[in-house]
């Protein structure tokens, strides 16, 4: 049980903890100070409820079905193009950035991000459901190693969010902020074009 657990968490640590479009949004939020909680619990929840899909074997029915994971591909690098975009028009107006306050979207549309940028991610079917569905499966006791992936996750999306306060000094400044858009324009932009030619 104990080995299960301490197995799915390692294992899920190791595919989430990377740069990433969803990473680069929660940082951006944990940044701003704005909506973190809400954020969290929807990256942790929506990977939970993609860990048990996989572990209860819906990993099969995408895999007869190759379809979904195109059209989830396309309609994911539409998304981050336009995500992308908006991060680079944003860093060319330093006086709209207000460090302080960060973000000042609502709570709903920030949530919308959030949940598109999760769930129109094909990666995340292809390693959470498939991936660790198939190494759970494996498992002596694969719900544990699921529970063990979950608290990965609600650990990585809690510390990245939360953890990102730490430097909000750091990065107090419209000029700090206009790097920081540019850097996640960019790497929305860079995921949109792998999605788009098909890349891993």
């Amino acid at each position: 049980m104990l080995t299960s657990l301490a197995t799915g968490l390692v294992t899920g640590l190791a595919l989430i903890v990377a740069i990433g479009a969803q990473n680069a949004f929660v940082l951006r939020q944990g940044l701003a100070r704005r909506h973190v909680g809400p954020v969290v619990a929807v990256c942790a929840l929506s990977d939970l409820a993609l860990i048990l899909a996989g572990v209860a074997g819906i990993g099969v029915v995408v895999e007869q079905a190759p379809w979904v994971i195109d059209v989830v591909r396309w309609a994911g690098a539409a998304f981050l193009t336009w995500y992308g975009v908006t991060s680079l028009l944003r860093a060319r107006r330093p006086s709209s950035l207000e460090a302080a306050r960060g973000d000042s979207a609502a709570l709903g549309p920030t949530v919308a991000k959030a949940v598109a940028l999760t769930w129109l991610n094909p990666h995340v079917y292809l390693d959470t459901v498939l991936l660790l569905g198939s190494i759970a499966q494996a498992d002596a006791a694969p719900w544990w190693f699921a529970a063990g992936a979950g608290a990965a996750s609600l650990l990585w999306f809690t510390a990245l969010g939360y953890g990102a306060r730490l430097a909000h000094r750091r990065l107090s400044t419209p000029r700090a902020w206009q790097v920081l858009d540019v850097v996640i324009g960019l790497t929305m932009l860079a995921i949109a074009v792998r999605l788009a030619l098909g890349g891993a």
